[in-house]
């Protein structure tokens, strides 16, 4: 990435890095810092790692100012919508993150530049850097840049937020057949686990959806089957 793709890059993002070192590492997958092989801690998984604390914790100081009445489980189940992988990945092609990801070449022949997972990762990392560069006052202003948008349309468009109870409403209106969870893929360490859920109803796939828990990604794949049936 030459310096002129990176000015464009931080145009996009409304973010000019006094550091643009921080800005390459946090786009540089751990399969392209391999490949050159780099020490482990030059990609962006350190990033990743504090990004992901910044961004749940500024979401959650903007959700308990602006939902003064919201109970606890409420939104915990607001804040799991909005930071989900697939969330955040959504967010990452908004800006074009996907194109200016440093990537490894295996990575790239299987289709990673648009892979959830490493979008999700990237997006954090990019939060985690901002937060090295600027400070949490820059971090947070950044975060809330696309998240103040993204929570009031995750609200607004999850009026059950527990998708799995509301996904079980639906069905039994028509069906007696029971729906089934299956966890169908586990990426990352243990520290750091992914998981890929899908629900399945008479045989069909509904939904799928990823989370850090088993649990969460349950409820991604059950709102994810709401959303293909009120779409």
């Amino acid at each position: 990435m030459n310096h002129l793709n990176l000015e464009e890059f931080e145009r996009k993002i409304e973010y000019s890095f006094s550091d643009k070192g921080l800005l390459i590492l946090a786009l540089t997958h751990s399969s392209y810092a391999n490949e050159l092989k780099k020490g482990n801690h030059e990609n962006n998984e350190r990033l990743e790692f504090l990004g992901d604390a910044v961004l749940d914790m500024v979401v959650s100081e903007y959700m308990y100012q602006i939902f003064p009445k919201m109970p606890e489980g409420e939104l915990t189940k607001l804040r799991a919508a909005v930071v989900c992988e697939p969330s955040l990945a959504g967010l990452a092609r908004k800006v074009g993150i996907g194109r200016c990801i440093l990537l490894g070449k295996g990575e790239e022949s299987t289709g990673g530049r648009n892979r959830d997972s490493i979008l999700a990762d990237a997006f954090e990392a990019i939060i985690g850097a901002v937060c090295i560069d600027g400070g949490i006052d820059a971090a947070k202003g950044y975060v809330m840049r696309f998240m103040e948008e993204q929570i009031a349309h995750t609200k607004n468009n999850f009026k059950n937020l527990d998708g799995k109870t509301h996904l079980q409403e639906v069905i039994q209106k028509i069906s007696k057949i029971p729906l089934e969870y299956r966890i169908i893929d586990e990426q990352g360490p243990d520290h750091n686990k992914m998981f890929l859920a899908e629900v399945i109803h008479d045989g069909k796939t509904l939904g799928k959806g990823s989370g850090r828990s088993k649990k969460e990604a349950e409820q991604t794949a059950a709102n994810n089957a709401l959303e293909h049936m009120n779409g």
